[in-house]
């Protein structure tokens, strides 16, 4: 594994920002590392490259423990901060060449890698430019290139494209995507799209805790469906709710107006053959039937209402106990 974490916690004083997560990420993946604003990315980030220790856990990195072994890792990963640690009086060029003699990479190779790493991120026409004279969008180029310069096995990239334009945003990404053939990429982001556009895989962190961890489409994987219908039919709901394996059958609005309705099921089995065979038997007028497929928008307002709603039990038991207590 690329990254193995085990049970990692992580508190400042009495706030418990990341509370015994555990992940893999093999060679070769792009994860996203999703979640709302201090959900606790950062500081698994910030972790992982060895600038935060933990409070308890285990965090490997390319089979080395980051705790006992951190140069021998931060020498193997490339890590674009949320704020790029840029130098606004140098050019693009003087730049480069300071970050690859602190990377320690040979003065004979010096031209090869700042190549590599100007011709990936962009930024040809840009190397005798200051930086402070730079856009935001090429200052976050400048940044993604002293990341990828030495030719990282993995690279860790927090919230890359904040503050970019749409047309930055995408170049960025594409980016992100010619990279992945060289070295495994971590990266986060609070923006659904953004992990939609670039991840096969997504980890969801909220309050600290990961509440999914799975590729894209498993994500989006559903037992539900979805039937429209031509016209108005009655007894469909209570025939649908008649079929083995639905538990609920929710009518909902479809934008031409036509009567539509979605069927949940417990199981992960496809319920549209019995839905078919229902509509046949009875001769319902069918418009369209098809599985339902969640966006990661749905996931992550699922997991995030979950979470609001255990919060507020926990917060009625402590004040239930704490009456109790006052009484007794």
């Amino acid at each position: 594994m690329m990254i193995e974490v085990v049970d990692l916690t992580k508190s400042y004083g009495p706030i418990r920002a990341l509370r015994g997560i555990s992940f893999n990420v093999a060679p070769g993946e792009i994860v996203g590392l999703l979640g709302p604003n201090g959900a606790g990315k950062s500081t698994a980030m910030k972790i992982l490259t060895g600038y935060l220790q933990p409070d308890d856990g285990i965090v490997k990195v390319d089979g080395l423990d980051v705790l006992t072994h951190r140069r021998e890792i931060q020498a193997r990963l490339g890590y674009l901060p949320e704020n790029a640690p840029l130098y606004p009086e140098m050019t693009v060029q003087a730049y480069l060449l300071m970050m690859a003699n602190l990377r320690e990479i040979p003065p004979e190779e010096h031209l090869l890698y700042l190549s590599r790493a100007v011709y990936a991120s962009g930024l040809a026409d840009r190397l005798t430019q200051p930086i402070g004279q730079l856009s935001k969008g090429f200052r976050q180029r400048v940044g993604l290139a002293q990341a990828i310069l030495h030719q990282p096995k993995l690279l860790i990239l927090d919230e890359p494209t904040i503050g970019l334009d749409p047309t930055q945003i995408v170049e960025v990404r594409q980016l992100i995507r010619r990279l992945a053939p060289q070295s495994t990429i971590l990266f986060s982001s609070h923006i659904l799209s953004e992990v939609e556009a670039v991840c096969d895989r997504v980890i969801i962190i909220i309050n600290g805790q990961v509440k999914a961890d799975a590729r894209l489409d498993e994500l989006a994987a559903t037992s539900d469906a979805v039937l429209v219908l031509q016209a108005k039919t009655d007894g469909v709901e209570q025939a649908l709710k008649s079929l083995a394996g639905v538990t609920e059958v929710e009518p909902i609005s479809v934008p031409d107006g036509h009567p539509a309705y979605r069927v949940h099921g417990a199981e992960e089995d496809n319920l549209c053959p019995a839905i078919y065979n229902l509509a046949r038997r009875e001769n319902w007028p069918v418009r369209e039937l098809r599985r339902d497929v969640r966006t990661l928008e749905t996931v992550f307002n699922e997991l995030a209402t979950a979470i609001s709603n255990e919060e507020i039990e926990e917060e009625i038991v402590e004040e239930e106990m704490a009456m109790e207590e006052a009484q007794s």
